[in-house]
C-alpha cells in the first residue's frame, strides 16, 4: 500500500473549517450575539484560511486536480515562499486563528474543524510532506502519423454475417412461464 499524504487532508479540512467559520462569523454579527466581535474575527480568520487553503498542492505521486481558479491564488501563496509552504507553520498558524474563535457557540465548530486541520498539518509535517504548486503543464505539439496522435481507422470493424446477426424465432417470441397461470373468473 502506498504511503498516505496528509497534507491533502489537512488542506480539504483546513478549507472546510475556514467556510464554517465565516458561516459562524455572519450568523453571530447578523444576530448580534453577546461577544460578537468575536464573530467578526472569525469572519475574517476564515476568509484567511480559504485564502491560503484554496490552492490544492501538488501530490507526491499521482496527479493532483487542480481547483477552479486556483492559479490566481497560487501566484499569492508562492510570494510567501517558506512561511506557506512549511506545514510547521501552517499548523501553528491555524491552531492560533482557531483560539479566539472558540469563545462563541456559532463558530465552536469551525474552531474545532480548524483544530483538527492543525493536527492533521503537524501530522503532516512531522512525516517530511511540504506545500509544492501544482506547475503549469506546456502544451504538447501533436504530431500526425507516428507521434501523440494516431491516424482514426479507415475501415469499419468487421461484423458477423447476416445470418447470424438475425434473431432466432425461439428468441423472438420470448420466454415461457414454467408455472402455469390460471385466471378465475
Amino acid at each position: 500500500m502506498g504511503r498516505i499524504e496528509w497534507a491533502m487532508w489537512a488542506n480539504e479540512q483546513a478549507l472546510a473549517s475556514g467556510l464554517i467559520l465565516v458561516a459562524g462569523g455572519i450568523v453571530a454579527v447578523a444576530a448580534q450575539f453577546k461577544g460578537w466581535q468575536f464573530a467578526a474575527y472569525s469572519i475574517a480568520a476564515g476568509v484567511l484560511v480559504c485564502l491560503l487553503e484554496y490552492p490544492r498542492g501538488k501530490r507526491e505521486k499521482g496527479s493532483t486536480m487542480e481547483r477552479c481558479g486556483q492559479k490566481y491564488l497560487t501566484a499569492v501563496v508562492k510570494v510567501f515562499g517558506p512561511v506557506t509552504r512549511n506545514y510547521y507553520v501552517r499548523a501553528i498558524l491555524h491552531a492560533a486563528l482557531a483560539v479566539p474563535a472558540g469563545f462563541l457557540l456559532s463558530t465552536i465548530l469551525g474552531t474545532v474543524c480548524l483544530g483538527i486541520a492543525s493536527a492533521i498539518y503537524l501530522l503532516a509535517a512531522i512525516r517530511g510532506e511540504e506545500w509544492k504548486p501544482i506547475e503549469q503543464k506546456a502544451p504538447e505539439r501533436l504530431q500526425v502519423g507516428g507521434g501523440t496522435m494516431k491516424q482514426p481507422p479507415s475501415m469499419p470493424p468487421p461484423r458477423p454475417p447476416v445470418e447470424t446477426r438475425k434473431k432466432q424465432p425461439s428468441e423472438e417470441a420470448g420466454q415461457e412461464n414454467p408455472i402455469p397461470v390460471t385466471t378465475k373468473a
